[in-house]
């Protein structure tokens, strides 16, 4: 019996240590500044775009004219709850802009194209 009785302890005990083990955060994919986002305008060519927010992740095999732009963190063990998922999705039409959709907030002069 006091045998189980030290078994049962020191399982308890260690069970609680495993809250201490550092586990790192995972980011994954395209990290968008919101700054950024904000210089897109419509009509913008495809290597401006790239230029303003680099390549995106996924270009759909069968529509080059849809662009995704993802981003997801999962947070460390000592961050739990903290995990979160962004997107933008870039529509082209003829090579230019023509619709921004997604997680971000786009800025007034998005529907004016740079060239005016």
């Amino acid at each position: 019996m006091k045998f189980f009785a030290v078994i049962l302890s020191l399982s308890l005990f260690l069970s609680g240590c495993s809250n201490w083990i550092y586990r790192i955060d995972v980011p994954q994919g395209n990290f968008l500044d919101e700054r950024d986002v904000k210089k897109l305008r419509i009509g913008m060519n495809k290597e401006q775009v790239i230029y303003v927010l680099g390549n995106p992740v996924v270009q759909d095999s069968f529509d080059h004219d849809t662009w995704y732009y993802l981003y997801e963190m999962k947070r460390g063990m000592s961050k739990r709850g903290e995990d979160f998922k962004k997107s933008l999705i870039i529509d082209f039409e003829d090579d230019k802009v023509a619709k921004v959709e997604g997680d971000f907030e786009l800025s007034e002069d998005f529907n004016t194209p740079l060239d005016q």
